[in-house]
């Protein structure tokens, strides 16, 4: 799979955002609760600057960290070059992992950035990476009621709660224009999500809760049958 022009637009601004640590944390203490057992192997694929992944390396035998962009991929390899258990992809080594290899593949706000033929991609990616039984987690999926308000008042209320309610509005302010100017994000129903994941190979529910500030936005676990 090829999706570097996300990277050159929208995906790219949004990979080099930069919130206080505890967003990240909290963030990463989400996919963490997901990974299935201490001795998984996991994929994070898409997984922007991810500052947070040793926390959840923590809790997994081997973190797989993989983006497109060559820049980013040598940021992360200079990042986590003292962490023996993360281990940063190029695009042929993401291809080459053995089929059926991988305990759990995550997609964390990903989907809204791929047309839906590229999610479907991304679902046969994983099924055919996955082991049986094994967990696909896609996160911050958007519903097709949400707007670009709610989300913005989402993030208002958390910073509020974190204590960086400045630098969460500098943030929006900064990023008004290029949001009007930006191609439609791919919206997902619940029934629609679960009808993709589920004609491909896995049984899936929604989460309780979203891995993410925004709990208007969804998250799926669905398992490999």
């Amino acid at each position: 799979m090829n999706w570097r022009n996300l990277w050159r637009g929208d995906r790219a601004s949004r990979a080099g955002e930069r919130f206080p640590a505890v967003y990240y944390e909290d963030i990463a203490k989400a996919i963490a609760a997901q990974i299935p057992a201490p001795a998984a192997v996991m994929l994070d694929y898409g997984c922007g600057s991810a500052p947070a992944a040793a926390l959840v390396a923590e809790h997994c035998a081997t973190l797989y960290l993989y983006e497109p962009a060559p820049k980013m991929q040598a940021a992360l390899r200079q990042r986590y070059a003292g962490n023996s258990k993360i281990k940063v992809l190029n695009d042929a080594q993401v291809k080459a992992l053995p089929d059926m290899s991988l305990d759990m593949v995550l997609f964390n706000a990903l989907f809204q950035y791929l047309t839906l033929a590229q999610c479907t991609e991304a679902v046969d990616f994983a099924a055919v990476k996955l082991r049986l039984g094994g967990r696909l987690v896609v996160a911050d999926v958007i519903p097709p009621h949400a707007d670009p308000l709610s989300d913005s008042w989402a993030l208002v209320e958390y910073a509020y709660r974190g204590g960086f309610l400045l630098a969460a509005l500098r943030g929006a302010l900064s990023r008004r224009r290029p949001l009007r100017r930006r191609a439609p994000l791919t919206t997902f129903t619940i029934p629609d999500m679960q009808r993709l994941l589920a004609t491909h190979g896995f049984e899936t529910r929604r989460a309780d809760r979203n891995i993410g500030h925004n709990q208007m936005h969804m998250t799926f676990l669905a398992k490999r049958v």
